[in-house]
């Protein structure tokens, strides 16, 4: 994984745990409504797993996960990249929401580089 200095390092894992709380609140917020809670489950399972992937690439922490769990989070991870890409364009320039989604892209292709480095 290229090496990244720590200060972006430190950014791009507050993406992903910004991501991971985002998503924990939407699962929390559909479990009460009788909601399809497949899709946010899958996508807060794989950025948890992407989160740990880049904690453990970064600053040596533990990675517990099964190659099966790990090749679903980079297959999840990936499909998410288009939508925020596109939200990316779509945003003002200079605008604080296009620094968060330009963060989100840089750390989500971080996990996808830290994931692949798991599944060789």
């Amino acid at each position: 994984m290229k090496a990244d200095s720590p200060e972006r390092q430190r950014l791009l894992i507050q993406s992903m745990q910004s991501t991971l709380k985002k998503l924990e609140n939407a699962y929390n917020n559909m479990i009460g409504k009788e909601a399809n809670i497949t899709l946010i489950k899958k996508r807060r399972d794989a950025v948890k797993i992407a989160l740990d992937s880049l904690e453990n690439a970064w600053h040596g922490t533990g990675f517990p996960y099964e190659m099966l769990d790990i090749f679903e989070a980079r297959t999840v991870i990936v499909g998410i990249l288009p939508s925020v890409k596109k939200q990316y364009q779509n945003a003002k320039e200079g605008s604080p929401q296009k620094t968060l989604l330009e963060r989100r892209i840089a750390s989500i292709e971080a996990a996808i580089e830290s994931l692949d480095a798991h599944i060789r």
